[in-house]
């Protein structure tokens, strides 16, 4: 490892941080079902009068946001995973709030239970909406009046709304079984005929080097084109993988078209982008899934990488301590500072904090710059609503469903925007139990906002995490150990052909780590100088010897053609 001295502090982006991005393909998928999951919950509770008791039926609804790029078997486990990972948080705040009303403990266990969920949602990778949604009700409940003989009731309520978000999450699964695995396929193919295009590109204006071009840097753009596609193309192995190890036709045919995108990674000039578009156009809806020809199960080598035991999660804990200091610190002081400026609900300004951290300082401070706009835009909202929402319970309900699906459906375009549906949504919450001064509320979030930001940021900034630069190191020689490994078996005078796709699926895996770490520690303040020659060189070793790999197993000629067997859903 490099012994150079600390780099100097990066400058901070502006532009773009703001900037809208297209829509996901599924964005109406959770703003759907989170309305479906608190609806049900909220409005019995409206019908019985009890609206006071919708926060605890809101933990469990919510829910509901998570699992929904997973395979259905992997999200009957997820789903279930964070509903009782919600409802113990819910537990540990309900306890806490029971025993003690003192503002400082109250702070310090949720800055406390806020890193424990960071790193516990970073990984597992359980994806969007990750920590906010558990950090924002654990903390909310630290402030909530509680008893110890209401906890249990509260924490059944909570219980019940999150096994319908459950039956909620499942239910898509009724119609269309492999959907998660499906897009995931198409966003492959997808991903590789753009780097198809991009290659082609740069061939015609002369500026592509090595045979196929993955031999040498052809600008920017097509090393970007080339990085989304591995990280889609391992995206879609690891859901083909977590769907598990039951035997399935329509999973298999879609492996084959992974292999195919494949194909196209390491064999750009030889692969017609057009096929590959189309061959993802067929896997929208529930139509049938179109088979590849000259492809063989024993390219997918799927048993063996199923075989591998996953890493355990204490190792994966290991890396992410930086970052559970930075979110304890940065929460609890937060926390503190409101407290200190007086405002009533220091949890809002500890929540804020939360939402900040991401991989680096750099993704931290852009987050910080969205979630400030959001939120500001988020209060004026608010005040335009509020009239309209006390006019009565049904409204004030009827509000928040709408900008439940208003906050999931934006949120994918920009953080931002998501948040101008969040903010006025929590905001309301807050009426279900009395009504409140509209004026203070809106005060009180802005202070908590803007103190949370801040405060949050600068732990950030002061807690450094060296680890960015041993990650990278971990990651040249994950990559350069898989190299190793497909050069011998290249070697070989007739290696076996699952052997050969199991490791040219863990060098695509090792690359695809290898470019995330790198993309990770470069936005990274207080770092030694990193190796970035030595992450370029190994990116080009390991892409020129995955087009070998598919030389040498033949897979460079096929060209896709569909054969008349095709695979119902």
């Amino acid at each position: 490892m490099s012994t150079a001295p600390p780099t100097t502090p990066r400058r901070l982006p502006l532009a773009g941080v703001l900037r809208l991005g297209r829509p996901t393909d599924i964005w109406f998928k959770p703003a759907v079902s989170v309305v479906a999951a608190v609806a049900v919950p909220n409005l019995t509770l409206l019908a019985l009068g009890r609206l006071d008791l919708a926060m605890y039926t809101m933990a469990g609804s919510l829910c509901a946001l998570y699992g929904h790029n997973r395979p259905y078997p992997a999200r009957a486990r997820t789903l279930a995973q964070v509903v009782l990972g919600m409802v113990g948080g819910l537990a540990v705040a309900l306890v806490t709030a029971s025993l003690t009303t003192n503002a400082v403990v109250l702070v310090t266990v949720g800055a406390l239970m806020a890193a424990v969920q960071k790193v516990l949602c970073d990984a597992t990778r359980v994806g969007p909406p990750g920590n906010v949604v558990l950090t924002f009700i654990s903390s909310a409940s630290l402030f909530a009046p509680q008893t110890l003989g209401q906890v249990p009731g509260h924490l059944g309520l909570a219980l019940a709304a999150g096994a319908w978000a459950w039956l909620v999450g499942m239910a898509p699964g009724l119609l269309r079984p492999h959907g998660p695995e499906r897009r995931a396929t198409a966003h492959a193919l997808n991903a590789t005929a753009a780097y198809a295009d991009r290659h082609a590109d740069t061939r015609g204006t002369g500026r592509g080097t090595g045979r196929g071009g993955t031999g040498g840097r052809t600008g920017g753009g097509h090393d970007k084109a080339r990085a989304a596609a591995v990280a889609a193309v391992q995206a879609a192995w690891q859901s083909l993988l977590a769907a598990g190890a039951r035997p399935d036709r329509t999973r298999r045919a879609l492996a084959h078209l992974v292999v195919r995108a494949e194909v196209a990674l390491a064999a750009p000039a030889d692969t017609d982008p057009r096929l590959l578009r189309a061959l993802a156009r067929d896997l929208r809806g529930t139509g049938r899934v179109p088979r590849v020809a000259g492809f063989d199960d024993d390219l997918l080598g799927v048993d063996a990488e199923r075989a591998v035991p996953r890493r355990p999660l204490r190792r994966r804990l290991g890396p992410l301590a930086p970052l559970a200091a930075r979110t304890a610190l940065g929460c609890a002081l937060a926390g503190y500072a409101s407290l200190a400026l007086g405002v009533g609900r220091p949890y809002w300004a500890l929540v804020t904090a939360a939402s900040l951290y991401q991989a680096n300082v750099t993704l931290t401070w852009s987050r910080g710059i969205q979630r400030v706009v959001g939120n500001l835009l988020g209060v004026l909202v608010f005040a335009a609503v509020v009239p309209f929402a006390r006019l009565h319970p049904a409204v004030l309900v009827l509000c928040c469903l709408a900008f439940n699906f208003g906050a999931e459906a934006l949120i994918g375009r920009n953080y931002w925007l998501g948040s101008v549906c969040v903010t006025p949504m929590a905001l309301l919450i807050t009426e279900f139990a009395r009504t409140q001064d509209a004026g203070q509320l809106v005060t009180e979030r802005v202070v908590d906002t803007l103190v949370g930001a801040l405060v949050g940021f600068g732990a950030a900034v002061v807690v450094t995490n060296r680890r960015a630069g041993d990650g990278i190191e971990h990651a040249l020689t994950t990559v350069e150990r898989a190299r190793e490994q497909a050069a011998r078996l290249l070697a070989e005078v007739q290696p076996a052909p699952r052997a050969l796709a199991t490791a040219r699926r863990a060098l695509a895996a090792a690359l695809a780590d290898l470019r995330a770490t790198a993309d990770t520690a470069s936005g990274e303040w207080w770092q030694r100088a990193l190796p970035q020659e030595r992450v370029v060189q190994a990116e080009q070793s390991g892409h020129r010897t995955l087009a070998a790999m598919v030389r040498r197993q033949g897979t460079h000629s096929w060209d896709g053609a569909r054969t008349t067997e095709d695979v119902r859903p």
